[in-house]
């Protein structure tokens, strides 16, 4: 099958529950609401929005998050207990994701008995969340440390209560892309199930094992807006959206031009700023520098850009300092209606990489004037003084 024949991946968000686990992090019920909607505008197909068992404000934020959106589905995680099915029929969503441990240590950790007792959960839990006219996806927590026979029939048992969907969590962010690949091409050879992949960045690997799965045959995508979730986050939106389309040729239905508003969004109701290299929103995500590198920009964008700003509706950033060239310099100096010869240039860019070492910043426009104007005769001053009247300064 190739890459185009593939059906598009199903992006499922879950920044308002896992994100909002991550240490210190707590979204009012407005910041909720802005997020969600959000979400829905970049067409995020699925928004996990919340755990009912934590009350009842969060079950009504949970409600109100699904009045929010227009498209997007709205989905509730619960433990695998009647108890959080009964609380999640309170918030009048028609979807929701139970989740069970399935590695040896979590099973014996958290409920203190063995396998078989999971698999009857699984049956008892399922079967009841169906009655009550719940679609369920079973999440499998610590999957990637579950024995993978025991996982098979976690899986099965899964199907045959009725479930739609199983989430392989890598929980503690162990895997490796190798690993994940050949997990998910074996468990697609097993079952028809649909197959979602949710990733911790404990080792910075979340986004490569994410890629990894959807090409060993999942289906669904975990995610959350900028890498959002316990300790070291989740695979990020932006990225695995971004990714899928550039390096897998596999398409999602995620509008990459509206994902930088949306992290910024997060960024505020977390009070965690975006840093300035985080790929694909980040402020210096598409700023150039590097003399060689901007002397190529110039001559042709692809030369070093293998992904066009345009796509996310950003555009590049030529930044003065101290590794800029003649190249810059000339550019800049000509956007600011200045033809200058090379001597000057010259003198300009030797000023301009003193100020950037000495400030330790990139260098602004109307600097780049300020040392022009120094250049020359009185005549040269008054270029660079009616071009800062101009407002040309960016």
């Amino acid at each position: 099958m190739t890459a185009q024949a593939f059906p598009p991946v199903i992006v499922n968000d879950t920044t308002l529950r896992d994100g909002e686990q991550a240490p210190g992090v707590s979204f009012t019920i407005d910041e909720k609401i802005a997020i969600a909607r959000g979400l829905d505008a970049a067409r995020v197909d699925e928004i996990e929005a919340g755990i009912p068992a934590m009350g009842a404000a969060e079950i009504d934020a949970i409600a109100a998050v699904s009045s929010a959106v227009r498209n997007a589905v709205v989905i509730a995680w619960c433990r695998m207990t009647e108890s959080d099915v009964d609380a999640a029929l309170k918030t009048g969503l028609s979807r929701i994701n139970l989740s069970v441990p399935v590695s040896d240590r979590q099973i014996r950790v958290k409920f203190g008995c063995g396998r078989e007792d999971v698999i009857a959960r699984i049956h008892r839990v399922v079967s009841y969340a169906r009655d009550k006219g719940f679609e369920v996806s079973v999440g499998g927590e610590d999957s990637s440390r579950a024995d993978f026979d025991f996982l098979l029939r976690v899986v099965a048992a899964a199907q045959t209560s009725g479930a739609h969907r199983f989430r392989f969590a890598d929980t503690l962010g162990v895997l490796d892309p190798f690993k994940t690949h050949d997990l998910f091409e074996s468990l697609r050879r097993e079952t028809d199930m649909e197959l979602e992949f949710h990733g911790h960045d404990d080792l910075g690997l979340a986004t490569a094992n994410t890629l990894a799965a959807v090409r060993g045959g999942a289906t669904h995508v975990s995610v959350c807006v900028l890498g959002l979730g316990e300790r070291a986050g989740n695979a990020a939106l932006e990225e695995v959206a971004a990714a899928l389309a550039q390096v897998s040729g596999r398409m999602t239905a995620v509008d990459l031009t509206q994902l930088t508003s949306l992290a910024e969004l997060v960024a505020r109701g977390t009070r965690r700023p975006i840093p300035a290299a985080k790929s694909i929103v980040g402020a210096a995500a598409f700023a150039h520098e590097s003399g060689i590198h901007v002397s190529g920009i110039l001559r042709d964008p692809e030369c070093y850009e293998a992904v066009n700003p345009a796509q996310f509706g950003r555009a590049r950033s030529i930044v003065l300092g101290k590794h800029s060239g003649m190249a810059a310099i000339s550019n800049a100096l000509t956007s600011l209606g200045i033809t200058a010869d090379e001597g000057r240039a010259r003198r300009v860019l030797d000023e301009v990489r003193i100020r950037a070492v000495a400030l330790k910043r990139s260098i602004h426009e109307s600097e780049l004037l300020e040392f022009y104007a120094a250049t020359g005769s009185e005549e040269t001053a008054l270029v660079a003084q009616s071009a800062l009247d101009r407002g040309t300064l960016c």
